[in-house]
């Protein structure tokens, strides 16, 4: 892999734009199958039951049903390799505007690779502690570590070996890598499953009423306190209680960062590396598929053994307090027999390791790409790159260390990129796709002004940093209007060349008429309703898909053939509404 990567920048950074599409799908899903993120998933399974299918809104999850139906193509279309280079199909590669919103994208795709690259690795810490305890360790360390600090140990271990091979091999080991994960993963995850109905034969699971249904009120509904009051703690620290209004910020800030595209990191360079627009689609779509049933498989597995057995289990952390990130290892640790355990380790560890490495080639892309090869040294041989990738990749990797050791949980990193930087990111990155007037001064602006009130709002606020999501939202929203209406429009030559190029629904109504001027037989896209049909139907089938493992190991026969029905409906539909319709 790494002799192919070596060949030239596109393939060290996107593979040649060669692979296909359900190897790059494989490894997106591998991608986002993380330890962090399904050890917090595990906990929410624990403690809000079937519930717990709605909170990953937050990032938002369904945002893949929105690529999968119309923005991966549109994003494909430019043919760009990196977010800030995709910019200039947009706005021209001219003038003060442009080049301060190429330098703002990059500082934003920076910041986020940063904090999901200290995200994975306190995760990982974590999770290693439980398998290796530090006395057996201690004797061979000549240092002496603080408590705290033994996951950021662990991490930084496991993060040097993620990083030989990412360095090295580009996307192509990458994609390689992930793919043996992915493989990996699901046969951990069914032997999971099929380990925890074993168990739960014969046994009841003492729950509160309401956990076994993903329906809920205006307020949670879910009584913990005479099973075990320290869940009722945990819900009253999460702020889900009126879960009714968490579910309308979650659904609204959702649909806005789902219509604003994917954030600059490696699901946009997965996107951006598939062979055509055709492809880019399928390959979003796919992601869904593969993902859901088979982690889920895993999450709700180990959450009934955790039921099961809680009593068993150490969910404390060094300081005493309790800690449900901490049921994952501590139920693999507990439950798993030999040989299975090692399989569900190598591939949690792998999952890790697919995070990081697709994070950490992001990141390569922007500062090579868009810093160094286009300010720096414009001429640089493919040598060069390939060694200034080496440089950069290493230097990102110590970063993101700095920020783990910096950070408390896997949860206060989640909530802040999630529901502070992210939502500084929307209004800008909305605008940019369905607003022909929306111009590269104010794209900086919006972006400006969301991304410093993101860093700025924690120090001046408490709560969920979802709930400071509409202030973000307005302040970036207005600096973006501001900001656009203070500069002139964007140059007529590359609006129409952007417009007929990547062809958006939207407010693009002087641009359509300037391109029928020179080309009578252009025909604008009329799809808007059809997509948003399609993208209703996707977050039902997703949801469907997300809920079938839960069913089938929890025995919930009738529900699962609801579920199964619903699901081949909808996909009967979807078979004539968007796969049909596919085009480049």
């Amino acid at each position: 892999m790494k002799n192919k990567a070596k060949k030239n920048k596109d393939s060290y950074l996107m593979g040649g734009k060669s692979l296909p599409w359900y190897m790059l799908g494989l490894s997106d899903a591998s991608d986002m199958f993380d330890i962090s993120g399904t050890m917090w998933m595990v906990s929410l399974c624990f403690v809000y039951g079937l519930k717990s299918i709605w909170i990953p809104w937050l990032w938002p999850s369904f945002n893949q049903v929105f690529m999968m139906m119309f923005l991966s193509k549109w994003l494909r279309r430019s043919n760009a390799n990196t977010g800030a280079e995709w910019l200039t199909t947009r706005f021209g590669s001219e003038g003060k505007g442009v080049q301060a919103s190429q330098i703002i994208v990059i500082a934003f795709a920076l910041i986020s690779c940063f904090g999901f690259l200290a995200y994975g690795f306190v995760g990982l810490g974590k999770f290693v502690e439980i398998f290796i305890p530090w006395e057996v360790v201690q004797p061979y360390v000549p240092i002496e570590i603080p408590a705290q600090y033994i996951p950021h140990f662990y991490g930084v271990v496991f993060t040097i070996i993620a990083t030989f091979y990412s360095v090295l091999g580009g996307m192509h080991s990458i994609v390689l890598g992930d793919v043996i994960k992915y493989g990996i993963m699901t046969l951990a995850c069914l032997a999971i499953a099929f380990i925890a109905m074993d168990h739960l034969q014969g046994q009841t699971l003492h729950l509160p009423q309401g956990w076994r249904t993903p329906f809920f009120g205006w307020e949670l509904g879910l009584d913990w306190k005479p099973i075990l009051p320290e869940v009722h703690q945990k819900i009253e620290s999460d702020g889900y209680g009126i879960f009714g209004i968490f579910f309308s910020m979650m659904l609204l800030k959702g649909v806005f960062a789902s219509l604003a595209g994917p954030a600059p990191n490696y699901d946009m360079q997965k996107i951006l590396s598939t062979r055509s627009p055709k492809e880019a689609s399928k390959m979003t779509g796919f992601v869904s598929i593969i993902l859901l049933p088979i982690r889920y498989s895993m999450i709700i597995g180990l959450t009934v053994l955790a039921l099961l057995y809680y009593a068993q289990l150490n969910v404390k952390d060094a300081s005493g307090n309790y800690d449900f990130e901490l049921l994952l290892p501590g139920t693999i640790n507990a439950f798993m027999p030999a040989g299975i355990l090692g399989l569900v380790i190598t591939g949690l560890m792998g999952a890790f390791m697919g995070t990081f490495s697709g994070t950490l080639n992001a990141a390569q892309a922007y500062i090579v790409n868009d810093i160094y090869l286009k300010h720096i040294n414009p001429q640089a041989s493919t040598k060069k790159t390939i060694q200034m990738n080496y440089l950069v990749g290493l230097v990102v990797v110590i970063i993101g260390i700095v920020l783990g050791f910096m950070a408390k949980s896997v949860n206060d990193i989640l909530q802040w990129i999630v529901g502070g930087l992210y939502g500084g990111y929307v209004a800008a990155n909305c605008l940019k796709w369905y607003w022909w007037r929306f111009n590269a001064n104010g794209f900086f602006w919006g972006m400006a002004a969301g991304i410093f009130a993101a860093l700025l709002m924690p120090y001046f606020t408490t709560g969920l940093p979802l709930y400071w999501w509409p202030l973000l939202f307005v302040i970036s929203l207005t600096a973006s209007i501001l900001g656009t209406l203070a500069a002139p429009p964007t140059d007529a030559r590359v609006l129409k060349k952007f417009y007929t190029t990547v062809k958006p629904w939207g407010f693009w109504q002087p641009v359509l008429e300037a391109v029928k001027a020179e080309n009578p037989a252009f025909e604008a896209n009329k799809s808007f309703k059809k997509d948003a049909f399609n993208v209703v139907l996707g977050i039902i089938s997703q949801l469907c898909l997300t809920l079938l493992p839960m069913y089938w190991v929890l025995g919930m026969h009738q529900a699962l053939v609801i579920d199964v029905g619903i699901m081949l409906v909808v996909s009967f539909i979807l078979k004539r509404t968007w796969w049909d319709k596919l085009e480049d």
